[in-house]
């Protein structure tokens, strides 16, 4: 079953970020908690950890794009 990894709340007054780095590539076998990308915020930055184990099917956003809060940032395929 696929599932949708959204960019979470990153702190009180954080609205956005930006794709600083992905820590895992497509293919790569992902385990819950794993970080998956690195971002930026206004103040600091930030791994943002998978919210589901499986495999890594696509990266949705590109290094430096800057993207809200609760946009979809990966699709990892795994248990129903």
């Amino acid at each position: 079953m696929q599932h949708t990894v959204n960019l979470p709340v990153l702190g009180d007054t954080t609205r956005n970020a930006v794709i600083n780095e992905w820590l895992a590539n497509v293919g790569d076998r992902i385990e819950i908690d794993q970080p998956l990308v690195l971002v930026e915020t206004d103040k600091a930055l930030v791994e943002v950890p998978s919210s589901v184990a499986g495999t890594l099917i696509e990266q949705l956003v590109a290094l430096e794009d800057e993207i809200d809060i609760g946009t979809p940032i990966a699709i990892i395929d795994g248990p129903a």
